[in-house]
């Protein structure tokens, strides 16, 4: 099996256990989801199966699109409703103008801390298992990319926004930073991730939709790869580079990215002329392209 799934992850699952539910189902074949949601969150869940899980870094580059409602007024130490809330006395109530004023200091780069409750390692332990523990979490701000970001729906204390956003970006914190700019506090009540790249929520399977010939339902797992520059190699070039061999470079037949990043990446997605991905290239010392890794043709 060679492939991905775009599954709808239901509420109150973690990604592992749709990972565990698929894993089941192909006896024995790697399993592995490109992006966490948390429990509480549903939406796109790209699941690959067999040689595609090689593929799952690279799908990490792309933007993600989420539709995310929040509580104002109030605030956890996780910034959502998994943990306690605690009520704010008297907090601001802002206007419609003031948050659509405010937005904007939000979008392009910027600089997000992100919540004490996240996989993120400190000194190789998990940020939230520290935080369990009672521990003060003290993560550094990173930067991330708003690409859009549109109010949707509010009455307080609701406010829903649609996000389009780049790699490493945490809802949670994105919310918790916009009522701390209007004076107050929020934690994050529901999310939805509506796209990965390309993939987007309206075409995800439900779990129940799995049986037993899950083969049916794998997709090409060249979405996985849209953030790399692509080329189209020969039948001759793809059997040097599946012998390990580096072929001549031509940078001329290097394709744009369907997602193009501020930064390419160095490596190169090789497709042969079927538009099956047959290797991952990178650029060698001399002028060639060396095989990063290379998958089956017969898959």
């Amino acid at each position: 099996m060679f492939g991905i799934l775009n599954i709808n992850k239901p509420a109150g699952w973690t990604s592992r256990d749709v990972v565990n539910r698929v894993q089941r189902l192909v006896r024995g074949e790697k399993v592995g989801h490109a992006g966490t949601l948390d429990p509480l969150a549903t939406g796109v869940l790209l699941v690959a199966v067999g040689p595609a899980t090689r593929l799952i870094q690279f799908a990490h580059l792309l933007p993600k699109s989420y539709r995310a409602s929040f509580l104002l007024g109030q605030q956890s130490v996780s910034d959502d409703v998994e943990t306690e809330v605690e009520l704010l006395a008297n907090p601001p109530i802002p206007s419609v103008e003031d948050i659509e004023e405010i937005l904007p200091q939000f979008l392009g780069t910027i600089q997000q801390r992100p919540p004490m409750y996240s996989a993120i390692k400190v000194d190789g332990q998990r940020a939230y298992r520290l935080a369990r523990q009672g521990k003060d979490v003290e993560l550094a701000p990173r930067p991330v990319v708003i690409h859009t970001l549109e109010l949707i729906h509010y009455d307080y204390p609701e406010i829903a926004l649609d996000i389009h956003c780049g790699s490493g970006t945490y809802v949670r914190s994105l919310g918790r930073d916009i009522a701390e700019s209007l004076g107050s506090a929020a934690v994050m009540s529901g999310l939805e991730r509506t796209s990965t790249g390309n993939m987007g929520v309206t075409s995800a399977l439900e779990l129940d939709d799995l049986v037993d010939d899950i083969e049916h339902f794998l997709q090409p797992p060249t979405p996985l790869v849209d953030a790399l520059s692509r080329i189209v190699l020969s039948a001759d070039e793809i059997c040097e580079l599946h012998h390990g061999r580096a072929i001549a470079q031509d940078l001329q037949r290097v394709q744009s990215a369907p997602w193009q990043l501020e930064e390419p990446h160095e490596n190169i997605a090789g497709f042969d002329g079927e538009g099956r991905i047959v290797a991952i290239l990178r650029t060698g010392p001399d002028d060639t392209f060396r095989p990063a890794c290379n998958f089956p043709l017969s898959e």
